[in-house]
């Protein structure tokens, strides 16, 4: 049961800005708060507190040994209106750069993590091609921001899921339900995602940098056929994958749209990320359009199951598309009172371990206990405990475990049997 990290695997965690910083900063998910429309009526405005107490977060994955973290910044507070740029939060988010590189903590760079400035989307967001000019204006001024002290950056997290839970499903701001808008928005991202590649690596290459790594965070899950016998469950299960994940992850890739994107001239066939980031949760299901979970398997607190198996099979399919180092930059799970967290990490890490991919990083997500979107605080994914009402961190056992693994570079018999081995899955 025990096992060894590879020579250059290393462990992070991922967080973004609006799960996390707190405060009123005039975007769409605090306004989606005031419109009453999170499950659990919390305040994306409360959160962790972070943009506060950022050192003590710092300080804390340090005392951890984190190597890596995905850091996310607020673009509503970076051009709080049009035109715009506050200074002060190009100045906070610098040292809080430098502080976890004084630290010792590399960090990965997120531009977009599903929030948008109400300007912005009051605008139409990236439902209007005329828009995209101004995602690109802030991320010209992120890389020139942070481009001396940060290489590594994602464009932006999960296009797909944006677009099918803001746009088809409803379930996010603005809560449209338009399968033809859903598509138009994911071809626009891939649009933004293309250009800003490219945008950071020429303004890093002249500032004299050489080591500059761009992707964009693919949120891939298995679609397997409900009944594989049943020719309509094996035809519904290709068409969500093409529709969720392999229409976008091609263009995205390769610059080379087809059904149901819609193809942009000015889009060039190529190769657009540096690195694969892959977001992997859960297999779903499918019986038909919808999305299913099958019925005997583990489940977290969310309903979702857990099927470790399904990273690496996730990972050679991009792998395959593109031959490029990989890091999976989300990897976590809903377990509100940390009964089987160290179990779920440890059989994804184990999958990756015996796999003979390139996977060079693993990111957990997330750090912290957090704001976990609609959710609200009522789904926990961190290795670190939050009570929301006083601020306290508190280490969970799954985080020791997770330093432990850090330290020993993989995880030995004493390890498994200490963290892992009476831990059991919900059924």
């Amino acid at each position: 049961m025990d096992f060894k990290f590879k020579d250059q695997f290393s462990l992070g965690v991922a967080s973004a800005a609006t799960q996390i910083e707190g405060g009123e900063c005039g975007h769409n998910w605090n306004d989606w708060y005031h419109r009453g429309r999170i499950k659990d009526g919390s305040n994306p405005a409360r959160a962790n507190d972070h943009y506060n107490i950022w050192r003590q977060d710092a300080d804390l994955m340090a005392s951890m040994k984190i190597e890596h973290y995905r850091l996310g910044i607020e673009w509503a507070r970076i051009c709080p209106d049009e035109g715009k740029v506050d200074e002060d939060a190009i100045t906070h988010y610098r040292d809080e750069i430098l502080y976890l590189m004084e630290k010792g903590i590399s960090v990965l760079l997120t531009i977009h993590h599903f929030t948008n400035p109400m300007w912005f989307e009051t605008k139409g967001g990236f439902t209007k091609k005329e828009n995209i000019k101004y995602f690109l204006d802030f991320v010209d001024l992120v890389v020139n921001s942070f481009g001396d002290i940060v290489a590594e950056y994602i464009t932006i997290n999960e296009p797909n899921v944006y677009a099918t839970m803001s746009y088809f499903y409803g379930d996010w701001p603005p809560g449209e339900k338009s399968i033809s808008t859903a598509i138009k928005v994911m071809s626009n991202m891939t649009i933004c995602h293309i250009k800003a590649y490219e945008i950071i690596q020429h303004t890093r290459h002249d500032m004299g940098f050489n080591d500059t790594m761009v992707s964009f965070a693919n949120h891939i899950r298995i679609f397997d056929p409900k009944n594989p016998k049943n020719p309509w469950h094996r035809i519904c299960a290709r068409l969500v994958d093409r529709f969720f994940q392999g229409a976008v992850t091609e263009a995205m890739t390769t610059g080379k749209f087809k059904w149901p994107l819609k193809r942009d001239k000015d889009i060039q066939e190529g190769e657009y990320l540096d690195f694969i980031a892959i977001n992997y949760y859960t297999r779903s299901t499918v019986s038909g359009f919808g999305d299913g979970t099958k019925e005997d398997a583990p489940k977290n607190d969310l309903g979702w199951e857990i099927y470790p198996e399904g990273l690496v099979q996730s990972a050679k399919e991009l792998y395959r598309l593109l031959e490029r180092p990989i890091y999976i930059t989300e990897n976590g799970t809903c377990d509100n009172e940390d009964t089987f967290r160290s179990k779920y990490i440890y059989d994804h890490l184990k999958a990756i371990v015996e796999s003979d991919l390139p996977i060079t990083r693993y990111y957990h997500w997330c750090f912290c206990d957090n704001f976990e979107w609609i959710e609200g605080e009522s789904s926990r994914f961190g290795l670190v405990h939050i009570d929301y009402e006083t601020q306290k961190r508190t280490i969970k056992r799954s985080g020791d475990f997770y330093t432990r693994m850090i330290e020993e570079k993989g995880v030995t018999q004493d390890m498994y049997n200490e963290y892992v081995r009476d831990l059991e899955y919900h059924y």
